[in-house]
């Protein structure tokens, strides 16, 4: 039978089971059978000696008793028989299923699978089967399904479509990777996904699917990477190194060498024919701000003009203080564009843009309106990306033909996540602090030290010195019983009385408001700023040493470290308590981890782990895909094998011309990547 015949030439499917089916995405009979089983339900026989309590166990006994029923009101009922299960004698306890009695014979063999209480000697029966077992199928597929649509059904629709399809398959793997990773061929692997004979056979089929996933998804990825690069016109940038050279060796400080290392590898980008398209990651406070000026001054001394474009205004009024403050000596003219720029001043900064009289732009998405032009737009760097939707970043890149892209955020990306979601991108890691820094003190308390924690916090503001209270919501929640900005704001406020003026931030403010208040903040009008988690990316302000976070179990790890990153940014040693009463042992293990650590990256790495990678970055804006089969924590290996074959194989000649790869250029161009063979 032909792969692409309708699902519903097989039998059994009439027109219910068939609209069901297209409900599930599944039309034909090859959409069928690569719909894969989500988890398998384990009947190989058990040994009680070895089986933990609670665990669910499946045995196979002899009835030992007349079973008894106990009814316990409408429709409920318990039915107990004894079973000796080989030298134990056991209960197999059926809730509501008061008809299996007739059934249960002294005598007569029956295989009960179910929650094994070893301390009571008895089983909760979940499914059972009288006479001993013969059909040996100790691995039951467990599918997500639709509708009316049983798994008993399903099974057999999915028994007939592997029958229908044998030898219809394309194996889409090159053989001499199937050699060397020792991958199950396509068809067995099928077969085996769906009906394994033993737990070994399943763990290799689901191998060879995860790394074909994998490799798939990795193509996808270079083949863009390598459209990217090879774009017409890429930028090339040939900067003056003697004068960048001249503008390193003037900065007041000295580069770590995580900073040179990032600094070669995207200065080398900006040196080629192709346009650079990198992922910049550094921790809070590690310094990806300078990385950006020399990156941009690398671009003016090309005659090149530069844009940075910041989330919030006071984020980019920050950039455009320091970086004006760098440049003054070299001659570089900074200029910013924000909203509240307008008129008179916005049409002049419009006019000296176009006629190349400024050389760097800053500013907020005001920077993407369309009477926006550069006259000649080298390099274009984007903070905190991800508070940028993709059209908006897009929409800047496009203010030139191809210019050189930088994106910058300091969320710490785990690895796995990186060359996933930004797989199309190079990735630069700054993974080292500037020398000096004094590290956080972090501790975790209970919420009755409520009053001792705050004045821990008064000895900091008589010290001259400025603190963040952090809450997880705005307003008092009726179903939420979690501390809430507003009352903290009004508590604090009644407690500092004539002594430290408390500022209120959220994001229900509007926007004059909110950047008002950072204002007066980050100019220490006011000592106390108590916010929900807008200030998560905020100002600069050296002079906060001391944050505390209201229920913090509600916040994930690298939330917390984004937060914890809003002090520490000066001379003096500063403070963060996390206040929180987590109920799960998960909770007490978060906040351990922040008193642990303040490395973001392996904080990344430990909320990937406990969260997984939709609740890290939000399921709606993740830009993580769906696997079918793959788990990216615990597939790590076979995504970095699967990137490194990738790579070498869309670099390769014989990937497009080979006909060992065709299949898999079929699949990409099917993905809409590729047109007629080659990139589109």
């Amino acid at each position: 039978m032909d792969s692409k015949v309708p699902v519903s030439s097989l039998k059994g499917v009439g027109k219910q089971a068939a609209e069901t089916l297209r409900d599930m995405n599944i039309e034909t009979v090859e959409q069928l059978v690569m719909t894969f089983p989500y988890r398998h339900e384990d009947f190989q026989l058990k040994d009680l000696a070895e089986t933990p309590h609670n665990e669910r166990v499946t045995v196979e006994g002899r009835v030992e008793s007349e079973p008894s029923v106990l009814f316990l009101g409408k429709n409920k009922s318990r039915t107990t028989v004894s079973v000796l299960v080989g030298r134990h004698l056991v209960k197999a306890v059926f809730f509501n299923q008061h008809y299996v009695k007739t059934k249960l014979q002294i005598g007569a063999v029956i295989s009960l699978t179910g929650k094994w209480d070893r301390g009571r000697q008895l089983i909760t029966v979940s499914s059972h089967s009288i006479g001993p077992r013969t059909d040996g199928a100790d691995f039951e597929p467990v599918y997500s399904l639709k509708g009316a649509m049983h798994q008993k059904t399903f099974r057999k629709l999915m028994r007939q479509g592997l029958d229908a399809t044998k030898g219809q398959l394309a194996d889409c793997l090159p053989d001499s990777l199937r050699r060397e990773y020792q991958l199950l061929p396509f068809e067995e692997a099928l077969e085996t996904v769906h009906f394994p004979a033993n737990g070994e056979a399943l763990k290799q089929a689901r191998r060879r699917f995860v790394y074909e996933e994998l490799l798939l998804f990795q193509l996808k990825m270079q083949a863009l990477r390598k459209k990217n690069r090879e774009a017409e016109g890429g930028s090339f940038i040939d900067y003056d190194l003697v004068r960048l050279k001249a503008f390193i060796d003037a900065l007041p400080f000295d580069l770590t060498s995580a900073q040179k290392r990032v600094v070669n590898e995207i200065c080398r980008d900006m040196k080629e024919p192709f346009r650079m398209n990198r992922l910049l990651q550094g921790d809070v406070g590690s310094g990806k701000t300078v990385v950006a000026a020399i990156a941009l001054y690398a671009a003016v001394t090309a005659g090149k003009q530069g844009a940075l474009m910041a989330p919030t205004e006071i984020l980019a009024e920050q950039h455009a203080n320091t970086l004006e403050e760098w440049f003054r000596p070299f001659g570089v003219n900074v200029a910013m564009l924000t909203g509240s720029v307008k008129g008179k001043k916005r049409k002049e900064v419009l006019k000296r843009l176009a006629a190349h009289e400024i050389d760097i732009l800053i500013g907020t998405h005001a920077l993407i309106q369309p009477e926006v032009l550069f006259s000649n737009l080298g390099l274009v760097i984007t903070d905190e990306q991800h508070r940028f939707g993709v059209d908006q970043r897009r929409v800047l890149k496009d203010k030139a033909l191809n210019p050189d892209v930088l994106f910058m955020t300091a969320t710490p990306i785990p690895r796995t996540l990186a060359i996933s979601a930004f797989g199309e991108m190079d990735v630069s890691v700054i993974d080292e602090m500037p020398a000096g820094r004094k590290e956080i003190e972090t501790y975790w308390m209970k919420k009755e030290m409520f009053g001792k924690i705050v004045g821990r916090m008064e000895k900091e503001l008589q010290a001259g010195r400025q603190a963040y209270v952090i809450a997880p919501l705005i307003e008092e929640s009726e179903t939420l019983e979690y501390q809430n900005a507003v009352e903290l704001y009004q508590q604090l406020t009644v407690y500092f009385d004539g002594r430290h003026k408390v500022g209120l931030m959220h994001g229900r403010l509007h926007p004059d408001e909110k950047e008002q208040t950072m204002r007066e903040f980050a100019e220490g009008h006011i000592a106390v700023l108590v916010s929900t988690t807008v200030v998560e990316v905020g100002v600069n302000v050296p002079n906060a040493s001391f944050m505390l976070i209201y229920d913090a179990e509600r916040f994930g790890l690298s939330q917390l470290h984004q937060l914890r990153g809003r002090v520490g940014r000066g001379s003096e040693q500063s403070y963060c308590v996390l206040l929180a009463d987590p109920k799960t042992e998960i909770g007490k293990e978060r906040m351990n981890s922040m008193t642990e650590t303040n490395d973001g990256f392996i904080l990344a790495e430990k909320d990937l782990e406990l969260r997984g990678p939709g609740d890290f970055f939000g399921r709606k804006q993740s830009g993580i895909p769906e696997f079918r089969m793959a788990d990216l924590i615990h597939d790590y290996r076979a995504l970095e094998a699967a990137r490194k074959d990738a790579e070498t194989l869309i670099a390769s000649e014989s990937f497009w011309t080979s006909e060992e790869t065709k299949c898999l250029r079929s699949m990409l161009r099917d993905s809409g990547v590729l047109e007629g063979g080659r990139l589109d």
